[in-house]
Order: C-alpha cells, then sequence, then structure tokens
C-alpha cells in the first residue's frame, strides 16, 4: 500500500479530479458571477493504449470519427479500403509532424477527397442542437506513468489527451518526498530529449512542472536552454498561489479549471497561437514560437467576459497589468471574444473598438484573430479620418482599431448611434514617446536661461489619460457603451472613471497584475534595486579615497573638486555620466549596455548633446555616441534646434536608430519616457523632478528584460530617494530602495556569516579555483558546495532562515556596489561569486518560489536577526491615491515642541542635514521610551552623571535600534556620523536629567505643599 503523501497519491488526486462527474466551484476570480468551467468527463487510459511510433492513442481518435462523422468516414473507407484505419493514422501523425496539433485540431486533416475535423467547439449561441452535441462528443483522457519512448523505459508522470491527439504532458513532484517543482523543471531539461517524437516543437502544447503549491509550464522543451513560465494564480500582489480550502491544494485550479474539458478547448479554440519570431530590427527570422497564456491573462479575459454576459452593456472596467504581463496579447484575446460575446443568442457588441497609438497592438491583433479565422473583414484599422471612423462604426465592422488622439470623436459617435452596443478597449492612455500631450509640445521653446526652459517644458500637462477622463465625465455614461481601461499606472481620476467602487468609498481595479509580481515572477527587473542618489555616489567615492581596503575609482577624481551640496553645470555632469558609464556600465549585457540621460527641458536637452560631444571628441571617446529626442524647435544662441537636425536623420528613424549598436546614449526631455521598450537600457542618468506616476513611468524604461541583463542602474542628480520610494508604493507594492550605503558593511557582514560555522576559508577558496578556471565543469560546482549544504541542513530552522538573510544580504550589497567602486579585496569577490551560487543550491523552504526570490533588504542598516527589519520596503498592502485635492493628516505633537524644534535646527544647522519638523515625531517618541525606562531611571537615581551615561546611551542606543521602521532616514543617519550620534544623545542626556530634576523638584514642592 503506498504512502498517503508520496507522489503516486498526488497522481492520484488529480486523476481523479479529471475522471469525476460533478461540477466543483470555479476558481476563475470571485468578481466573475461563474464560469462554465467545471472539473470531470476524463476517461482513464492504460500507457499500453499510447502508440509511440504514431504519438496518439488510435482508440480514442478513430471513435471520435465514427461518432462525430460517420458519412465523412464511410466515404472515406470507400477510397481507402482495408487499410483505412491505419492509413487514416498516419495521415493524422503526418499532418501532425507537418502543422503541428494545434493546427490540426482547429483545421482538421483532408484525405482522399475526405476532410475530418478532429475537434469540435463550443458554439456561441445555443440555437443549434447538433452543434452542442458535437461538442459533448469530445473524447478527453488522461494517461498516467506513460511510456513515450522507443529507445528507453522513461515515462512521464502525466500526460493529457483531447479526441486520441497529446496535449498537455505534466511532471508532478511532492514537498512531503523532499522534491519540488524546481525538481520537476529540472527533470524536463535534463531527462526529456526534445528529440523525442512526444517532445518535438508543436507536437504538445504545454508541458507543466506541478508540485501542490505552484505551477510551472512551457511550450518548447530546449534542454537546458528551456525557459519556464510561472503559471500560478498569485498569493496577494506578489507571485505563487494562496492557501487552497480544506481537502484542495494550492494548485488545484490547473486540473479543475485549466485542464477542464471546457476551459482546454477554449485554450485551443481561443487562446493558444503560434507566431514568427522575430530579430531586433522586428524582422522575421524563419523560427516559430508558441504563445500560451500566463494565468493572469486567462483570468482577465475570464472574467472580464463573464462580467459582461452577467451584466450588459454601460459598463466600466480599469484592468490595471504592470508593464511585463503581455497586455497587448491580453487586449488582443479580449477584443476577440468581445466581438464573438453573444447573451440570449446575440451579439452583445455590434462593434469593438481598440484604442491605442501602439503599432505592436494593431500587429497583434492581426496576428491573433488570424490564427482563428479570417482577417478580411473581422478587423479595420482607421488611421486616418474621422469620416472612415464614423463608415466602420455605422457599417458594423467587428474590431476597430484606431488612435487615443480620435477618442473624443469615437466618444461623440458611438453616443449619436443609441440603437448599436459598442466595447471600447483603451490601451495605456498615457502620452507615447512621441513625447506629445495634450499641451502642444510642438511649439517652439524660445526662452533666454535653463530655469526658464524648465519651468515652461516642465510644467504640469493634462496627457491623453486626462482627457480621455474629463470626455467621459463631460458626456456621461452610456447605456449603450462599454469601457475597457489598460493601464500599468493608473492616475485617481483613471481609478475613479473606471475603477471599481468599494463599499468603503475606495475604487480599485477590476482586475490586477502588480509590479510586484511582475518583478518576483521575472517578466521584468527592479529598477530601484540599484538606485542611488548623486550624493550618496559622491561619499562612497569620497570615502574609498580615504580607505585603503578600496581601490580608487577611476571617476572618482572627478568629485573631490566639488562640496557636496553645490550646483554642477551640465558640462560637468556630462564628465561624471560618462566616465561612470565607461567603468560600470559599458560592458554589461555583453559589451551592448545603453543609457538614458533624463534632462529637465527640451533646452536641458540640446545643452546635455552639445556638452556630450563635445566631451567625448575631447577624450578621443570614438565608440561612444548619443542621439537626442524632443519635440518641436528649440531657439538658442540665436540658432534653431531640432532632433532631426542635430540627430542627422529624421524623428521617426530615431527610435530604430537607438536599437543598433551604434550609439550607447539617448538623451531625452519628455520624449520617450512612456511607451518606449529597449531591452538594451540598463542605466539612466537623472537630472529632472520627478514625482507621482512620472517617477514610476520615468524610471519603468529600464525595467524590460533581456538575456544578458542582470541589472539595472540609476544614478540620480535631483530627487531623494524617499520621494522616490513615495511615487512607487501605490504601483509597486514592494521594493529595495537603498540610500547611503557604507562599503565596510561589507566585512561585517563576512564576519557575521563566518560565525555561522557552516562553511570554511577552504570551501570559499576551492569554489574559487573552480569558478576562475578556463574551463569550468558543471559537476564541480556542485562538490564543492556539498559539504556547506549538508552542514546547512544540519542546523535548526531559526539558524538557516538568519544565514540565508545574512547570506542575502552580502550578495545583494556586494553587487550593488560594484556598480560603484571597485574593490581591490580579492577576498571579497570570491567570497561573493560563492554566496551567489550557494543560495542557488541551498534547499527551498517550503512555500518559497523555487526560483531564489531574495529578500528585499536596505543595504546598510542591518540587524542581523530573526526578527530583522532594517530595510527600507514599501507596504505590500495596496497603495492608495489621494483625490486630487484632497489632504494628509498629520499627528500633532504639544509637549516639547519649542526643544524638539531646537534640537532639529540644531542638528541641521551643525551637520547640514535636512530634517524636518515631522523628525520631532521620532525624538518624542525616543524620548516618551527613554523616560519609561525603569532600569534608566533606577541607574540616575543611585549613580553619578559620568557612570549613568554608558546606562543611557546603551539603553538609548537599544531603544533607536528597535525603532527603525519608524524613521529610516534618522537612523541611518545615527548609524553613519558618529559625531552625529554623540552630539544626538548629549542632548538627549542632557534633556533626560534635567526632567528627572524638575521631576524630583515638582514632588518635593507637592511634599510641602501638604
Amino acid at each position: 500500500m503506498s504512502k498517503t503523501y508520496d507522489e503516486k497519491s498526488f497522481e492520484e488526486a488529480i486523476e481523479n479530479s479529471l475522471l469525476k462527474e460533478a461540477p466543483v466551484e470555479s476558481l476563475y476570480g470571485q468578481k466573475a458571477k461563474q464560469t462554465a468551467f467545471v472539473s470531470g468527463g476524463f476517461s482513464s487510459r492504460r500507457p499500453d493504449e499510447y502508440e509511440k511510433e504514431l504519438c496518439l492513442i488510435p482508440s480514442d481518435l478513430l471513435q471520435f470519427i465514427y461518432a462525430t462523422q460517420p458519412k465523412e468516414w464511410e466515404k472515406y473507407q470507400k477510397a481507402a479500403g482495408n487499410k483505412a484505419k491505419d492509413s487514416l493514422l498516419q495521415r493524422v501523425k503526418k499532418a501532425v509532424d507537418d502543422y503541428g496539433t494545434l493546427h490540426v485540431l482547429r483545421k482538421g486533416i483532408k484525405s482522399l477527397g475526405s476532410h475530418f475535423k478532429l475537434a469540435f467547439y463550443k458554439p456561441v449561441t445555443g440555437m443549434n442542437e447538433t452543434l452542442q452535441e458535437l461538442y459533448r462528443a469530445n473524447i478527453f483522457s488522461v494517461v498516467r506513468q506513460l511510456k513515450y519512448s522507443m529507445k528507453n523505459e522513461n515515462s512521464l508522470d502525466m500526460v493529457v489527451f483531447v479526441n486520441g491527439l497529446p496535449v498537455f504532458t505534466a511532471e508532478l513532484k511532492n514537498h512531503l518526498t523532499g522534491q519540488t517543482v524546481e525538481d520537476a523543471m529540472r527533470q524536463y531539461k535534463k531527462d526529456r530529449d526534445p528529440v523525442e517524437p512526444l517532445f518535438t516543437f508543436g507536437r504538445c502544447l504545454a508541458h507543466f512542472a506541478v508540485d501542490p503549491e505552484l505551477v510551472y509550464m512551457t511550450t518548447e522543451l530546449k534542454k537546458d536552454a528551456t525557459r519556464f513560465l510561472p503559471f500560478n494564480r498569485g498569493d496577494g500582489t506578489g507571485a505563487g498561489n494562496p492557501p487552497s480550502g480544506y481537502n484542495k491544494y494550492a494548485t488545484s485550479y490547473l486540473w479543475e479549471e485549466v485542464w477542464s474539458r471546457d476551459g482546454i478547448l477554449d485554450l485551443i479554440q481561443n487562446f493558444i497561437q503560434v507566431i514568427d519570431i522575430l530579430d531586433e530590427d522586428g524582422r522575421p527570422t524563419g523560427k516559430k514560437a508558441m504563445i500560451f497564456p500566463r494565468y493572469h491573462q486567462l483570468d482577465a479575459v475570464h472574467r472580464l467576459i463573464e462580467d459582461s454576459k452577467a451584466s450588459g452593456t454601460g459598463n466600466s472596467y480599469l484592468v490595471q497589468h504592470s508593464a511585463g504581463s503581455g497586455k497587448s496579447f491580453t487586449i488582443a484575446w479580449l477584443a476577440y471574444h468581445l466581438s464573438n460575446l453573444h447573451v440570449d443568442d446575440r451579439r452583445l457588441f455590434d462593434s469593438v473598438i481598440v484604442v491605442t497609438d501602439r503599432r505592436v497592438l494593431d500587429r497583434q491583433l492581426q496576428n491573433t484573430i488570424g490564427q482563428f479565422e479570417d482577417v478580411k473583414g473581422k478587423l479595420e484599422n482607421i488611421d486616418k479620418t474621422s469620416r472612415q471612423l464614423r463608415e466602420a462604426l455605422e457599417n458594423g465592422r467587428d474590431i476597430i482599431v484606431t488612435t487615443l488622439q480620435k477618442f473624443p470623436v469615437i466618444v461623440d459617435q458611438i453616443g449619436e448611434l443609441k440603437s448599436d452596443r459598442f466595447a471600447v478597449i483603451i490601451d495605456e492612455a498615457h502620452s507615447s514617446q512621441s513625447g506629445e500631450t495634450v499641451r502642444d509640445m510642438n511649439e517652439v521653446l524660445s526662452v533666454e536661461t535653463l530655469e526658464e526652459a524648465e519651468i515652461k517644458d516642465g510644467a504640469e500637462s493634462e496627457d491623453l489619460e486626462d482627457k480621455i477622463t474629463d470626455e467621459m465625465k463631460k458626456r456621461g455614461r452610456l447605456p449603450n457603451v462599454s469601457y475597457f481601461a489598460f493601464t500599468a499606472t493608473p492616475k485617481n481620476k483613471t481609478l475613479e472613471t473606471f475603477g471599481v467602487k468599494r463599499a468603503d468609498g475606495k475604487f480599485e481595479p477590476f482586475s490586477l497584475y502588480s509590479m510586484r509580481q511582475a518583478i518576483e515572477e521575472g517578466f521584468i527587473m527592479d529598477v530601484l534595486e540599484n538606485y542611488t542618489t548623486f550624493k550618496t555616489y559622491f561619499r562612497l567615492l569620497k570615502k574609498i579615497e580615504e580607505d585603503p581596503q578600496f581601490e580608487k575609482a577611476k571617476a572618482s577624481y572627478l568629485l573631490q573638486k566639488f562640496v557636496r551640496e553645490s550646483e554642477y553645470t551640465i558640462s560637468k555632469k556630462i564628465e561624471i555620466i560618462i566616465e561612470h558609464f565607461r567603468q560600470f556600465t559599458m560592458d554589461r549585457i555583453k559589451g551592448r549596455a545603453k543609457a538614458m540621460i533624463v534632462t529637465s527641458s527640451r533646452l536641458h536637452a540640446v545643452r546635455y548633446r552639445q556638452a556630450f560631444d563635445r566631451y567625448v571628441k575631447e577624450k578621443g571617446y570614438d565608440t561612444i555616441k548619443a542621439l537626442v529626442a524632443f519635440s518641436g524647435t528649440v531657439r538658442d544662441g540665436g540658432m534653431e534646434y531640432t532632433e532631426a537636425k542635430m540627430n542627422g536623420f529624421s524623428e521617426s528613424q530615431t527610435a530604430g536608430e537607438f536599437n543598433t549598436d551604434k550609439f550607447r546614449f539617448l538623451i531625452v526631455a519628455n520624449k520617450f519616457l512612456t511607451g518606449f521598450d529597449q531591452p538594451l537600457l540598463h542605466t539612466m542618468y537623472v537630472d529632472k523632478r520627478l514625482n507621482g506616476v512620472h517617477a514610476v513611468q520615468t524610471l519603468s524604461r529600464l525595467n524590460r528584460i533581456h538575456p544578458d541583463k542582470k541589472d539595472t542602474m540609476i544614478l540620480d542628480f535631483v530627487n531623494e530617494a524617499e520621494e522616490i520610494e513615495k511615487s512607487f508604493q501605490p504601483y509597486y507594492e514592494k521594493t529595495l530602495l537603498t540610500e547611503g550605503t557604507d562599503p565596510d558593511t561589507l566585512y561585517d557582514l563576512e564576519t557575521v556569516l563566518e560565525q555561522f560555522q557552516l562553511y570554511s576559508q577552504d570551501d570559499v577558496d576551492r569554489f574559487a579555483e573552480v569558478y576562475f578556471s578556463e574551463k569550468p565543469k558543471h559537476s564541480d560546482y556542485y562538490n564543492c558546495l556539498k559539504p556547506v549544504i549538508s552542514s546547512f541542513e544540519e542546523v535548526e530552522e531559526d539558524v538557516k532562515l538568519d544565514f540565508r538573510k545574512t547570506l542575502t544580504r552580502f550578495v545583494h550589497l556586494y553587487s550593488f556596489l560594484s556598480r560603484i567602486i571597485t574593490f581591490s579585496d580579492p577576498g571579497l569577490e570570491k567570497l561573493y561569486h560563492f554566496a551567489r551560487f550557494l543560495l542557488r543550491r541551498l534547499p527551498i523552504p517550503r512555500g518559497q518560489l523555487p526560483l531564489e526570490v531574495l529578500e528585499d533588504i536596505d543595504m546598510e542598516s542591518l540587524r542581523i536577526q530573526k526578527s530583522s527589519k532594517g530595510k527600507i520596503q514599501l507596504e505590500r498592502g495596496p497603495g492608495e491615491l489621494k483625490p486630487t485635492n484632497g489632504s494628509a493628516e498629520t499627528g500633532t505633537f504639544v509637549n516639547e515642541q519649542e526643544l524638539l524644534s531646537k534640537i532639529i535646527e540644531d542638528l541641521n544647522e551643525r551637520f547640514g542635514t535636512e530634517f524636518t519638523e515631522e523628525d520631532k515625531v521620532f525624538l518624542s517618541q525616543l524620548q516618551e521610551r527613554l523616560e519609561k525606562n525603569e532600569a534608566l531611571r533606577n541607574s540616575v537615581q543611585v549613580n553619578p552623571p559620568s557612570s549613568a551615561r554608558l546606562t543611557f546611551d546603551n539603553i538609548a542606543n537599544d531603544i533607536i535600534q528597535d525603532m527603525i521602521d519608524s524613521n529610516i532616514k534618522f537612523y541611518k543617519k545615527i548609524n553613519d556620523d558618529q559625531d552625529f550620534a554623540s552630539t544626538l544623545l548629549d542632548f538627549l542626556f542632557d534633556r533626560y536629567l534635567k526632567s528627572k530634576k524638575e521631576t524630583v523638584s515638582d514632588a518635593t514642592s507637592e511634599k510641602q505643599d501638604h
């Protein structure tokens, strides 16, 4: 008898769910009224019923043909004679070999004058009972432990079939037997040969790696190059899956929903598609890729369709999906579904209008629809006149694609066609890379100073998102129109216009795929991971000048001339930028990394480009070239400048030219700050005030992934880290935001790691020998780390947690600092690579993501203990945007106001800090806790001030350490600057002694009064 927790039991649970007939509650979102997907209705097949050479189950395929197309089969039998069965099976095999399973299941096959359909799909209406019966006649089966190869006895845990054709394979793992989804992925990469017929591209539609908590999938096996994507529901606003109810797995949605009969056919009919792989210039490479929707895409489309069915027209939906979510595909799938949506056997929408400025979306729509039916007559692109738009609306074109600028015309015209019903999909209603907003940015900029230029170009202007929400409010809600708005960063007006109003009066998106989840799942980069203000950069470089343990950075001599708070000219900033790029960015992404300089105005952009060209010419840096991007014309010094004149080609070519290896820098003012995708963009130099949604959109230009892109870098001359953190909070959910890091912290962490006694210096040295050898063997890495892993497995769980946290902090800190300074300590370098690889191999606690999702840390304010909170971390709850006219509430502290203000004022004056009145809250709380400390009170009562001061300092430092979360800025200053800390403690100690004397005096007076 098998154990109830082994892998076989997991297989049985999944198979039993597929075989049962009873429906289960839908897991596709709570807002959808009901979905059509119910589990059950499968048949179990023995492994020997699968024909390895044909890669199918002959009995299922033939039974389906006999039951659904008897006349066509009779016709075929007459033509093929006694070999009709074998002939048909071979024809199906060849068709799958040539065109893939997806094509065959959609289009069927032709042979000897007969045309056989190999699947029947759900009719859009219930009017034809024959079509309903054909749909119900599809045969779904599952095989466990399928021996698929003619060369060996290897077996797959589970394979799902539709009418005898394999569509999904699955490798299942169970935590309770010591294996996870990561082992399943490794098994596919190492033990499943892509040349096996079952694993050739296009044969199966997806391969799933599954354990009770996580699901990953791929559409193509390529050994170690296989890329598995997470197929999880998301846990809150992060990656993973939420805990499931009693008697269910966290991954039950996979077999209960996605693998349900309706779910599989819906995927085949309406979602999965094969596309051409394009090169970096957008040209077809001749290779193909299969697109399988991620879970949040399926969830969003299904819920939107189900809610539209239940609610009819006249509704608004906000889809807040981050960059990296695949919005183009989601919009294309939604448009196609909406165009075919029927309620009570009548189309719900006469036309679906997609409003976008992205040409890629227009192509995506054509490709998507072309996979399912003829594009001609189904889709029309309106990019010229309003009359053309009106004709398309009146003629009832199924899907109409038009530009954001035509939105007011659209609203006018669909308002007049009251008898027709429309779905309007709005894609990212922000100003695009053209840089134009509702305010005309093509006007001539003619000012005397840079300050005037910044004021004029930097003035808050209404963008297209504002225009759209204003148009909708002006006209009111139209009962014949439903709106579906897609954006990664909704403004408060957008939330109020398109969002769902909750019981508490707040608005939220109908569907959310957060930046946090996109980062944790590996679809975008975390742009704040290596964010540094120039003040921090200056101090780090200044420090290493004085520290013999660090090599002097090549660029540091540039900074010695300046005091910390002084203004820098454009020419000096260019000098710093280019030298920083040459030292820390130029060799990233295999020597192809690019950078963007964000300036305050179009005039700034012109002068930055001029300074850039002068500097590289003077230094002879022939390989570093820059482009500039700005709208309209700039007049400066009697000359007129345009983007085209300065670059030497038309504006329409700028993005394409920047994509070539010829140009490494792009200097911008307002253009290219939204809607611009360039995966090679690695570093951003910011010389512009940024806040709110504009900060998020601008810095997010760096977040696109590339196979060779391991990190990003931001050097900010203007903004404060706290302001950037505040801007990201409503959208980001969680981040690593670092400021003011001390390189010596690395040595502190090294010491802490050694104290765990889980590895020795010999272990580090052996690993370094392998890592730095010319041809290291893959097995050597594992052998070097194996003793350390064994030691790690023997210690208590809390020790494991502390070690992993400390190791993570060391890796993050070294990685961050290596982008700013150059280390001359080979020991640290060796430990870094050892730690980096060790992190990947440490056994993963149950419930943690299989790919190392490293905890967010503040790189300097470290407390090496289990309850460590030494980090700047954006809240994990939903971020809130205040109403436009809203005001924030502030707490008031009456006591000690004057004294605390004086302390703040003195500290600012003496140390050049910028603490505000709000920091009095921190000091007030600190004083209050000191006052209540009984040990301190006893010490002061029995000891002279000199002895009591020692106790005071120890207790005060403990309290400050414990209060780290309440004011990270104050804590950092205390931790970094000993003079500052001593002065502050002097203030506090004097005040403490004074308050005690006043208490004694008051008590004495009270006794005398009585």
